[in-house]
């Protein structure tokens, strides 16, 4: 499953020798969110890149706003009776969020207005208020 995410860079980590074959560098995200009722709230997402992808996080700078393509994996680890469920964001893409907007192309937007049914038969359509200046 792949997901994508915009946020500051808050922090990038050293990259990390796990074993011979596997190596990964973390780096955080912070996430900010308005409410509908104008409250603003902070998340701070950490996600990890691994083996040749750790160099890829060097050209940012924190405080930079960036796109992040990740997925999702999940981990069973259990020890001495133990169970424990592990969950990281493996990035896949990273780049600026600004060059990112740059190379969409613009096109039509899609409508995902609800269908209106049809007025049941014998009654007219409800009347909706137009509050078009034109």
């Amino acid at each position: 499953m792949a997901l994508e995410v915009t946020g500051r860079l808050h922090t990038k980590f050293p990259t990390q020798q796990i074993k011979e074959n596997f190596s990964k560098r973390e780096f955080v995200l912070e996430l900010t969110e308005e409410s509908p009722s104008g409250m603003v709230f902070t998340n701070y997402a950490s996600f990890q890149l691994v083996n040749n992808n750790c160099s890829v996080i060097d050209k940012f700078s924190e405080g930079e706003m960036l796109r992040v393509n990740f997925n999702i994996r999940g981990n069973r680890w259990e020890r001495d009776g133990q169970v424990r469920y592990i969950t990281n964001l493996n990035a896949w893409r990273v780049e600026s969020a600004d060059h990112a907007a740059a190379n969409q192309v613009p096109g039509p937007q899609p409508n995902y207005a609800a269908p209106q049914a049809p007025p049941a038969s014998g009654q007219s359509a409800p009347k909706q208020d137009d509050d078009l200046p034109f």
